[in-house]
């Protein structure tokens, strides 16, 4: 669609670039107290930024509860009668350092052969300067935007998100909209963008297997006490069938199976997850429940895994130890509407029911984590966002299903009537890991497609 937003956009596109690189060499690492002082920095320069482009109010936001400032700025300008679109992204970023493996030091943005190479380039400051400068370019025509707009950015999301979720609950008024657009994820290839419609929730537990009151030699005790170690292993290979079932009773009771339709809706992003598995992952062959596709697996269906495991001896060369406890790291991806907390009742009574009496269990939950999400593929953001992507890509969104968990989503989901995840990297940015990058031929396409999302949502 034609406007003069994206001419304000496109004339000021080299700008918009630097100011990318401005907030990426702002190391707002949230997770490192040494840095808190940089997370501070960050959000007074977005605090800013929002006034200077004609935010009616923007505030930094301290809770008692968390660590780092919420930014909250707010454009009501289009009036009582309309819609209002809540945005959302974080810009705290994870620690990077040269020594991991990157090419280049990771808080200099460096760009070679068109591709930002920096921490934070794909996770998440690229959608940060994306939905901003693409509220600034709407901002700066005569007739303004359609809809109001708040804007919010977490400055703790890789590392507990504490402030946002004590805000969200003691104002969800200041926070009330018609839709919520979380910036969080990327798209599924450069050249395809794509939605996610469904999230999984996670909850994580740790299971501890004791034994003898101490250390033991193995040359005296082996073959008569039962060894913690051995213990764990027959416990763990039971929550399995050959199949990949998690054998849990009750695990399942509440999964709800997708329908034909929904399978649908999701297929078109089959091929995608069938590469980045043989890029990626490489495993000598794909395993898991029969029946269903690589991206079913990792994003309609439950699993259970087994993320660690310790104990004994683990050192150079051999130490006859017989030890006296072992144990393992468990999380589990859910679907909606499996209860976290019966999930975790479940997972406890059946490791107790099938441990040996030679030895003590214990289960201990670490993370409740966020609940699953299912977005309709057909609600007016959806659509609204597959139209704005179609205008700027050439070609509709694919609707995919993702394995890893959004909290906010759900959060959000509380407070707004509807919510679409609209994301401007990709998923070949290697968020987290050395070398992260965005290309930058997404990056005029994304402001185009954040400034249509709120255009078009207002006249719908």
């Amino acid at each position: 669609m034609t406007h003069p937003a994206h001419a304000y956009a496109k004339k000021h596109s080299d700008r918009f670039l630097e100011d990318l690189k401005h907030l990426i060499r702002i190391p707002s690492i949230s997770t490192q107290p040494k840095h808190a002082g940089d997370v501070r920095k960050a959000a007074v320069w977005l605090q800013n930024e929002m006034e200077k482009i004609g935010f009616d109010t923007a505030e930094l936001i301290d809770m008692p509860e968390g660590r780092h400032p919420l930014v909250f700025g707010t454009w009501m300008g289009a009036g009582e009668d309309a819609q209002t679109v809540l945005v959302y992204c974080h810009y705290d970023v994870q620690p990077a350092e040269i020594e991991d493996g990157w090419d280049s030091e990771p808080f200099e943005p460096t760009i070679r052969d068109n591709i930002l190479y920096a921490r934070g380039a794909t996770d998440s400051k690229v959608n940060v300067i994306t939905q901003l400068r693409a509220i600034e370019s709407i901002l700066s025509t005569p007739e303004k935007s359609p809809v109001n707009i708040k804007f919010i950015l977490e400055g703790e999301e890789e590392s507990g998100g504490e402030t946002i979720n004590a805000f969200v609950a003691k104002h969800k008024d200041r926070l009330a909209a018609d839709v919520s657009v979380v910036s969080d994820g990327p798209i599924i290839a450069p050249d395809q963008p794509s939605m996610v419609i469904g999230l999984r929730g996670i909850i994580g537990m740790e299971l501890h297997v004791e034994g003898p009151v101490r250390d033991l030699h193995s040359g005296h005790f082996g073959g008569n006490v039962h060894n913690p170690v051995q213990a764990i292993t027959e416990i763990l290979a039971q929550l399995h069938d050959e199949n990949g079932t998690v054998t849990v009773p009750g695990f399942y009771k509440n999964v709800v199976e997708v329908t034909e339709a929904e399978r649908q809706a999701i297929s078109g992003a089959d091929k995608y997850y069938e590469a980045n598995w043989h890029k990626t992952a490489g495993a000598p062959k794909v395993w898991g429940e029969a029946g269903y596709t690589i991206q079913e697996k990792a994003g309609i269906r439950p699993t259970l895994e087994l993320n660690g495991i310790w104990g004994g001896y683990s050192g150079p060369g051999v130490k006859t130890v017989l030890p006296a406890k072992a144990g393992a790291k468990i999380t589990c991806r859910l679907v909606p509407d499996q209860d976290p907390t019966e999930i975790f009742k479940a997972i406890e009574k059946h490791i107790n029911a099938i441990a040996p009496d030679t030895v003590k269990v214990s289960m201990v939950m670490q993370d409740m984590g966020a609940p699953a999400v299912r977005i309709p593929h057909d609600s007016k953001a959806a659509q609204t966002a597959n139209r704005a992507y179609a205008n700027h890509w050439g070609k509709p969104a694919v609707m995919e299903v993702a394995g890893g968990s959004v909290p906010i989503t759900s959060t959000f989901a509380t407070v707004t009537d509807e919510v679409v995840l609209m994301g401007y990297s990709h998923k070949g940015g290697l968020a987290h890991g050395p070398n992260e990058n965005t290309c930058l031929s997404m990056f005029d396409k994304g402001i185009g497609t954040a400034i249509d999302f709120l255009l078009l949502y207002g006249k719908d």
